[in-house]
């Protein structure tokens, strides 16, 4: 048997800890070796514990959640999770804290969260363990640059190239990662489907273009597509591209089929057909198959295909679905995507793209 991942609690609430501690208590594969009531005594904890895995909690005296995160990931970069009641998904602390290198997130357990006490606990469980099995390079704070503070474009240049990326669960610290490096000069649209529900795809695209160099935003029906622009949709939607002339209009509708994935395949489809080797498609964290056809049929028209490692993954299924049917894709970690992107979409490349 492997050794049991080894957790570190940081949490001011002394009642907390017992119980984050209490949901390891009898789990073979966890063991509980420490716990911090604030971010300054994690610090001084983790030299000598060396956890695989820490639980962080947000609001704290002394050292903050989020400031000692930044600290981890500068001093002893490893597999952090939020767990508080602040982590809600579509909030600015939870985009916050991914940004900052998080893997994941989630509440505190609460009898006012809908589901039970039990279900929580083993969400949290589960939680841990993936983010306990993410490669540990690909852990770390990737800076990006305050809108306000850039030199940031305001988009429309000619889109000569369309990347279509797909993402789901534990995608959005890998977009985290990815877009905000993108530099504005560009001549390359980025069409995005994650799978979240769309008031938080909404909340999303509002923080990344707040903190991306190119402009980000919602996609919309019938909206021309301009190149250094990045168009979010949520997997609640078909969307599609159509050739008008020497322009591109994008389509996006409601999906048919509430609960069904296929909103990545549709849309790789869609660019492959129209953009031929000037596609690309990347598949990054994720549950279920959906881009790897799409992925495919990209490959056949003479695009190019990015997978992300399945290590730097917090969730490995799509993923490898995705690698399983195209194994000539470009494999690469989250942290790396950004600097490949632009490998494949400087000017020289253009015509053998």
């Amino acid at each position: 048997m492997n050794d049991p991942y080894k957790i570190l609690i940081v949490d001011d609430s002394k009642l907390i800890r017992r119980a984050v501690s209490n949901i390891f208590k009898n789990q073979e594969k966890f063991q509980v070796v420490g716990e911090a009531g604030n971010g300054k005594e994690a610090l001084e904890l983790m030299p000598e514990l060396n956890p695989d895995v820490v639980t962080l909690d947000i609001n704290m005296p002394v050292m903050d959640g989020l400031t000692t995160l930044k600290h981890i990931m500068i001093k002893s970069p490893r597999p952090t999770v939020m767990l508080s009641s602040l982590t809600q998904e579509g909030s600015s602390v939870t985009f916050d804290a991914l940004k900052y290198g998080a893997i994941d997130f989630i509440p505190k357990p609460s009898k006012t969260n809908g589901n039970s006490i039990g279900e929580q606990e083993q969400n949290i469980i589960k939680k841990v363990k993936l983010a306990a099995e993410v490669e540990i390079e690909s852990v770390q704070y990737i800076r990006s640059v305050p809108k306000e503070k850039s030199n940031k474009r305001p988009g429309g240049n000619e889109c000569k190239n369309i990347f279509v990326i797909g993402a789901s669960e534990g995608g959005y610290g890998a977009l985290l990662k990815i877009i905000p490096q993108i530099i504005p000069d560009f001549p390359a649209a980025f069409l995005v489907v994650i799978y979240a529900d769309s008031k938080h795809v909404d909340a999303f695209a509002d923080y990344l273009d707040s903190h991306s160099l190119i402009k980000v935003r919602r996609a919309k029906n019938g909206e021309e597509i301009k190149g250094s622009v990045c168009y979010l949709c949520s997997g609640e939607e078909y969307a599609t591209v159509h050739s008008l002339g020497d322009k591109y209009n994008l389509q996006v509708n409601p999906s048919p089929f509430a609960g069904r994935r296929g909103s990545i395949n549709m849309l790789m489809f869609s660019v492959a057909e129209v953009m031929g080797m000037r596609a690309a498609g990347v598949i990054l964290s994720g549950t279920g198959d959906d881009g790897a056809e799409g992925l495919a049929e990209i490959i056949r028209a003479g695009g190019t295909a990015v997978v992300q490692d399945p290590k730097s993954c917090l969730y490995k299924k799509m993923a490898r679905s995705a690698l399983e049917v195209n194994k000539h894709a470009l494999v690469v970690p989250d942290t790396r995507i950004a600097s490949t992107i632009s490998e494949l979409n400087i000017e020289s490349a253009v015509d053998s793209f």
